[in-house]
């Protein structure tokens, strides 16, 4: 994969994670007993042999720069920096990073980064999310794309037919060619939902992009699957559709970060993400998740526990997500809850609602 460019969206403010992005940026919120959010995306496009990838940030980004070179800088996986790659690899640069004008959608980061993304070098781009949980080799996606000679080809699953209408709906004909894309549907018609992860051409892609900024401002919505896509398919490019298994989560909001977690504890296949928490490798301990000792004379059950994590003896924990730090004191009960990092619960917490926005 020599010739494909990795980018990677993580921009977003994440408002509506709560509580758990009030001190650091979506991307950095701690998953899995053993990384970060935006790590699983970093460790997707290296394991399939992708060269270079270019961040796409707005909201805080020195901390997520600090935290890629800090993990990510030593691999054969380049990270880009965009605007300020240079600036932060310089050793005397201390100070904050200068302001940029804010992006009004995805495809809006797509063009502000236009001169690292589309540099000679590359003839796809793959872009990806950095609030996506899956493991994944690219190769077959990409062996697909360049067979079919799509314009974009794009991931896609089936999941039950109730949830699609929380995500991006995709109807394909036999031959997998994408007829239709719809964010977010009232009423789906299909149950496939588009993963967030696309090969675009590049050449096509900087022909769709110059299009639909000749709309003007407020003539499209600068989003990708709102409007490049679509758009796409309108014109009649080929937008093919690649299908996806396994285990795949979208980290939108404080209940899917609970439930994604918990659903972790019985797909130890998408636990591959190196570790960057600096803390011990998480391990199933009965039904639960865990990094670190098994506390002792507590009732421990479906819950994933950091690294620091100290569940005291006589505690109730059940269904619940406990960060580095979280301290559940004796006869406290959490249940179905998140404990938040350095967080000491004196009181019984039960449900999420107090951390969601």
């Amino acid at each position: 994969m020599h010739d494909v460019r990795a980018a990677l969206l993580a921009g977003g403010l994440g408002e509506r994670m709560g509580t758990l992005t009030a001190r650091t940026c979506k991307p950095l919120v701690p998953y899995a007993a053993s990384c970060r959010l935006v790590d699983f995306s970093v460790d997707n496009a290296l394991r399939s042999g992708i060269p270079e990838l270019v961040l796409m940030s707005l909201h805080r980004e020195r901390d997520l720069i600090d935290h890629l070179l800090r993990s990510w800088d030593h691999t054969a996986l380049k990270v880009h920096f965009g605007p300020h790659d240079d600036l932060v690899r310089d050793p005397s640069f201390t100070g904050p990073l200068p302001e940029r004008a804010p992006e009004l959608g995805t495809a809006d980061a797509l063009i502000a980064n236009a001169e690292y993304l589309f540099a000679p070098g590359a003839r796809d781009v793959l872009v990806q999310h950095a609030d996506h949980v899956y493991t994944y080799d690219y190769g077959p996606m990409l062996a697909a794309h360049r067979e079919s000679g799509a314009d974009v080809t794009i991931g896609v699953q089936a999941i039950e037919r109730r949830y699609v209408k929380l995500f991006g709906m995709v109807e394909v004909n036999d031959d997998l060619t994408v007829r239709r894309l719809v964010e977010k549907p009232p009423d789906p018609t299909s149950d496939l939902i588009f993963t967030a992860f696309c090969l675009f051409r590049i050449d096509t892609l900087v022909k769709v992009l110059a299009e639909l900024t000749a709309l003007g401002e407020d003539g499209w919505q600068h989003d990708i699957s709102r409007d490049v896509l679509p758009a796409m398919i309108a014109t009649g490019r080929k937008v093919l559709a690649h299908p996806i298994t396994g285990y795949w989560a979208d980290i939108g909001t404080v209940e899917r970060y609970h439930s994604g977690q918990l659903g972790l504890i019985g797909h130890p296949e998408a636990l591959t993400a190196p570790l960057t928490l600096g803390g011990p490798t998480p391990r199933t301990v009965a039904d639960n998740l865990v990094a670190g000792p098994f506390p002792a004379g507590a009732n421990i059950r479906g819950s994933v526990l950091f690294p620091g994590a100290d569940v005291q003896a006589g505690a109730i924990v059940h269904r619940s997500v406990l960060l580095p730090g979280a301290v559940v004191g004796p006869g406290v009960e959490a249940v179905d809850t998140v404990v938040g990092a350095g967080e000491h619960l004196t009181t019984s917490r039960c449900g999420i609602a107090d951390l969601e926005p």
